[in-house]
């Protein structure tokens, strides 16, 4: 159990391989959003050589003041439009905004750990 990951003031840790076998479900259910900096829009938009307006409008919507991520939906699921089925990864992985990379490390899960659970197989109990 050495690879587990785990992180200061939260109550469970994150078993990474369990991402193999999950069908993307941090990227895939509900509708939400996935919020990007400026920053992340650049980066992600030079994976696709591609300037930020066209990437933009192709990729993204405004919420509020934010950016976020579109959704495709997949049968009765949203899922992230860089969510890649065949692959069962993600197409943006080495730009991927913070909000991802953090996950499941996220303040609202603290305290609802069984929530958690139902989406993420990979979360062992301290």
């Amino acid at each position: 159990m050495s690879d587990l990951i785990s992180q200061e003031g939260y109550p469970y840790h994150f078993q990474p391989s369990a991402c193999e076998t999950c069908q993307g479900k941090c990227c895939t259910g509900e509708s939400g959003y996935i919020y990007v900096t400026m920053t992340e829009i650049e980066k992600i938009a030079a994976l696709f050589d591609r300037n930020i307006k066209s990437f933009a409008d192709e990729y993204l919507f405004k919420k509020g003041y934010k950016y976020s991520i579109k959704e495709q939906v997949y049968n009765d699921s949203h899922e992230c439009i860089f969510y890649d089925r065949v692959t069962n990864g993600c197409k943006i992985y080495e730009a991927r905004p913070l909000q991802c990379r953090t996950f499941p490390f996220w303040d609202y899960f603290k305290t609802r750990v069984d929530e958690l659970k139902l989406e993420c197989p990979g979360i062992v109990n301290v």
